[in-house]
């Protein structure tokens, strides 16, 4: 996600810091960008030309201090709120006051995060949907204390950068998009433990029945079940509605590193 949000953003012209914890986490995510960016070039999508300059708009870094003169930060890293907030904190000291500090979390309250900064007005959700060169949504999440400034500075981002923003006014765990897709996931993968039907056949439901594009299953797996497993069980933590309860078997496949595509194996064979 990160390497993404990095890639569009260079290519719509922005000078871009691109920071992860080890140089080999950066040289993987500058060659996934590289390669994004052939696959676009083959197909007449993008000259050459400008898949050089977007690249040479993109440095990387291991030191977070690098990005305390930037405009906009976004943090994309696993769904722990402790990571975040112990970003945030550091962000929050390092930058100005006019930068506004994003979270592409897809289901922590946006207030949880901000709470860590002395600064939560200038703290915001940008929630983007992978991969980001490809998906057009931007989900904008306004936390208890963002002020309208950061909003609005959010959604000029990510529209600049090719996106049709929504926006979450009342800052619930999942926000819009993910409550939606939990709700659906846990049900499929409910229907799939308890064998009513196969993973193959749920799926077809879904895409031959209402038109989805992946089924249930099939994009658990592309996310990461274990992305899907975290996501849902925060939002059941906070809201304690239990249609959001992960099911067991998602809990014993992560256990056993049935993570999806990434891993070779999870609802389905790769």
């Amino acid at each position: 996600m990160g390497s993404g949000i990095a890639q569009v953003a260079a290519q719509a012209g922005y000078e871009v810091v691109l920071r992860d914890v080890t140089d080999g986490a950066l040289a993987r995510g500058t060659d996934g960008i590289r390669a994004s960016y052939d696959r676009f070039v083959a197909k007449g999508r993008l000259e050459a030309a400008d898949a050089e300059a977007a690249l040479a708009r993109i440095s990387t870094t291991t030191d977070l201090e690098a990005v305390a003169d930037a405009d906009l930060v976004v943090e994309a890293v696993f769904e722990k709120i402790e990571v975040k907030q112990e970003i945030f904190r550091t962000l929050d000291r390092i930058t100005g006051p006019g930068t506004v500090l994003a979270s592409n979390t897809s289901a922590i309250p946006i207030t949880k995060i901000a709470a860590a900064t002395e600064h939560p007005e200038r703290v915001v959700g940008t929630h983007f949907f992978s991969p980001v060169p490809m998906m057009q949504l931007c989900e904008l999440v306004r936390g208890y204390k963002t002020s309208d400034d950061t909003l609005a500075r959010a959604r000029e981002f990510a529209e600049s950068v090719g996106k049709t923003c929504i926006v979450v006014n009342r800052d619930v765990a999942g926000f819009v998009t993910t409550r939606l897709i939990s709700a659906l996931v846990v049900e499929a993968v409910k229907l799939y433990e308890s064998g009513v039907a196969s993973a193959e056949d749920i799926d077809v439901a879904c895409k031959l029945g209402f038109g989805h594009a992946m089924g249930p299953l099939a994009t658990t797996d592309l996310t990461g079940v274990d992305i899907l497993l975290h996501a849902t069980g925060n939002i059941y933590a906070e809201s304690q509605d239990e249609k959001f309860a992960p099911p067991e078997i998602m809990r014993r496949m992560v256990d056993a590193g049935d993570l999806g595509r990434k891993s070779g194996q999870g609802f389905y064979p790769y």
